[in-house]
């Protein structure tokens, strides 16, 4: 199999301040043979930077109105056209220099799904906000409860998966709510869900975070 398996998918909302520089480690990283970026509608210089990185592997779509992550994520699934493809947010709280850690148990067939998270031990992570940290346990116990598996980081952004599975998923959920949702639908297709841990370099409000207890709620 060819070195370049990956396609990352990237939905980008106003984070001009990021976005070039996670573009360039994307594309710095051997297994990436295709970058979906998906700029939401924003409303800063961030689709005239996405421009100016100029790679062939670089798919730009923009959408004419604000939709949400889940539509984005959604849109790059069609567009993909590697054997395997990863969801990564436009910010830098997650480090594209840890594909080959999450690839591996796809390509040693060990797996179909692959989460990365941010709870298991021997990784770094940033340490922020408790609450953030409750309502992530209290999302996943919830979600383990209803798909009957022993996630410890439903919410994480690190997701991959084999091309095939990902293009079955009908993606309905247009904001965060897609994290529960693609977690719910790849259980329910009985297949192997491995677990893998990895670095969090995560963002204060001040900095840009924009998920809330909100999000949470819905």
């Amino acid at each position: 199999m060819s070195l370049q398996v990956l396609s990352v998918i990237i939905p980008c909302f106003n984070e001009e301040d990021t976005i070039v520089t996670l573009l360039n480690s994307v594309l710095n990283q051997p297994q990436v043979g295709q970058v979906i970026v998906i700029d939401d509608k924003s409303n800063d210089k961030s689709p005239q930077l996405i421009n100016t990185v100029v790679d062939s592997r670089v798919k730009f779509l923009q959408n004419s109105k604000n939709m949400g992550k889940g539509f984005c994520v959604s849109l790059g699934f069609s567009e993909a056209t590697m054997p395997f493809v990863l969801i990564q947010d436009a910010d830098l709280e997650y480090d594209p220099r840890e594909y080959a850690i999450l690839l591996q148990p796809l390509l040693d067939d060990k797996a179909d799904v692959v989460f990365g998270s941010r709870f298991l031990a021997s990784t770094s992570r940033r340490v922020l906000y408790y609450w953030h940290r409750l309502g992530n346990n209290f999302l996943t116990t919830l979600s383990n409860i209803f798909t009957n598996i022993d996630l410890t980081d439903m919410e994480t952004c690190f997701k991959v998966m084999k091309i095939n599975i990902a293009k079955s998923l009908d993606i309905r959920e247009s904001r965060f709510g897609i994290e529960p949702e693609v977690t719910a639908k790849v259980s329910a297709l009985k297949i192997r869900i491995f677990e893998v841990p990895i670095s969090y370099n995560g963002r204060t409000y001040d900095e840009g975070k924009k998920i809330t207890w909100r999000d949470g709620f819905s």
